[in-house]
């Protein structure tokens, strides 16, 4: 089974048709990788949502417990977790309407990715929102 992300043309109208980013597996934690992305993409003039069990707040922003509890459906799913995680945040990313889910670096599941394809969801695997948006909508 092989796969290919969307090319480049449409991962910049991918990002610059997005507004609300829910991202899965946020840290509060500077040292973690999901905690600098989310900053990057808060400075970047997103929403982001993080989405964390247990309540609290990550940069500024209130957790919710999961893609459920959101009131209303994000453009985009960034998902920092391990990929035997995927296929239930598929569901639920399908389930709250997301537009598109964004699987970061190493986080692989090609039946869960193709499943949220066929439901109509863009999907990015195995790549880094704040890498390809660097590239491709640099700011400044």
């Amino acid at each position: 089974m092989t796969w290919s992300n969307p090319d480049d043309e449409a991962l910049r109208d991918l990002l610059a048709a997005t507004r609300t980013i829910a991202l899965i597996g946020a840290s509060p934690k500077p040292s973690r990788p999901s905690h600098g992305v989310m900053r990057y993409l808060q400075q970047a003039g997103y929403e982001v949502i993080p989405v964390r069990p247990g309540g609290g707040e990550v940069l500024g922003a209130p957790c919710v417990d999961s893609l459920g509890d959101l009131s209303e459906a994000p453009d985009l799913v960034d998902v920092f977790r391990a990929p035997e995680h995927v296929p239930e945040i598929v569901e639920e990313a399908i389930a709250c309407g997301a537009k598109a889910l964004w699987l970061q670096d190493g986080v692989i599941h090609l039946e869960a990715a193709q499943r949220a394809r066929a439901a109509g969801l863009t999907v990015v695997m195995d790549d880094c929102t704040l890498r390809v948006h660097r590239r491709l909508l640099p700011r400044g």
